[in-house]
Formats: C-alpha cells, structure tokens, sequence
C-alpha cells in the first residue's frame, strides 16, 4: 500500500516530478479526455512493468533500452488500435499524445528505475502507484480548467459511440463563468502552477511537522 501512496502523493508524476506534462497540459481540457489519457498510461505502465521485470535478468544492459521501448510501444500501439476502432472520436481527441506514450518519461523511467531492478509484485504496484497519480493529477487539472473555463463538466462524450450514453453538464452561469483563458496553453501552464505549489506546499508543512 505504501508504494501506491508513494505514486500518488511523493512522487507524483505531474505535480512533484514534474513528468509526462506534454499531455497534462494538452488533453486537459475536458475531463473525459484527462482521465481517460491517464487511464491509457495506467494500463501500458501495468503491462510494460510486469514483462520488463519478467525479462529483466535476460536483457544485456547495453540493449536494455531499446528492449523496453519495444516493449512499451508494442502496448501503445494495442491501446491505440482499440481506441481507434471502439471510439474514434476520443481517439482523435488525445491525438498525437497517445502515440507519444512511447517516449513518456513516466513510462519508461519507471520501467528503468523499477521494473528493471524489483519482483513482479513490486513493479506492478509501482506503476498502479504511477498511474494513479498521473490520473488523478489529469482529473484535478481538467476539472479546473474545464468548469471555471468552459462552464462544462464532460464526464462521458466521446465514449458515448461505445457506451451509448452523453453525459455532459452545462453548469449555471455567473458573472464568474467561463474564464475562457483557462482552456488556453496559458490557462494550463497557470493551473498546473495553482496545483503543485499547493500540493507541494502541503508536502512540505507535513515534512517540517515530522
């Protein structure tokens, strides 16, 4: 359990690591896009974690990266084909950055410092830990840039052509609502800013605590 609370919170891949914010920043502006890039990474840090660590003692060291980049796109390009197929149109809104799972620094920084060195049970946890955080970190930003920014909350729109359900909610309107610049590259360089000084803020207040 220790190792998930460590993915979530000390080393969490956005806010305290500060990794993988191509994507964090980009998808972020509906939430259905968010949690489901954070869902993509989730499931291809699952599977790549637990064949690196399978094949960690197999693989001469001078080929190891080139090894588990294989590896990871090999589950990329699976998780792109299904999205492809089943729902086209989330497809098209993650883009560019599911293909470039591949060179994620999460991904495959996770699979050297983890996967490659620990037992199967450890680098799994390790990277539902990740995945987690990373999720979590996706959601909390959408949800901030798309309520004050588009006045929307948009938990299920492009799923809709596999699930056959919209759920989409148009918030009441104040003079407050919509801050436009919040769904702008701006706007998510200025929330990414608001999130992590809070959280590290909190770190460090805890730490000082102890």
């Amino acid at each position: 359990m220790k190792t998930i609370i460590n993915g979530i919170k000390n080393e969490n891949p956005v806010f305290v690591l500060f990794l993988g914010l191509c994507p964090a920043l980009a998808v972020t502006t509906k939430i259905e896009n968010a949690y489901m890039m954070g869902f993509c990474v989730l499931i291809i840090l699952l599977f790549s974690n637990f064949v690196v660590s399978l094949i960690k003692k197999i693989v001469p060291e001078n080929v190891k990266i080139p090894v588990y980049i294989l590896i990871i796109g090999t589950f990329v390009t699976i998780v792109e084909l299904l999205l492809q197929n089943y729902v086209p149109a989330l497809y098209k809104a993650l883009g560019i950055y599911l293909p470039l799972i591949v060179v994620n620094c999460i991904v495959l920084g996770r699979a050297l410092s983890v996967a490659s060195k620990e037992r199967v049970g450890k680098s799994l946890l390790d990277a539902l830990g990740i995945g987690l955080g990373y999720t979590i970190a996706l959601i909390l930003i959408a949800s901030f840039r798309e309520i004050l920014g588009s006045n929307t909350i948009t938990l299920m729109d492009g799923l809709s052509s596999l699930t056959g359900y919209r759920a989409i909610y148009k918030l009441p309107t104040s003079n407050l609502f919509p801050m436009n610049f919040l769904i702008s590259p701006p706007g998510a360089f200025f929330t990414l800013g608001i999130f992590a000084g809070i959280i590290n803020y909190i770190r460090g207040e805890k730490d000082e605590s102890n």
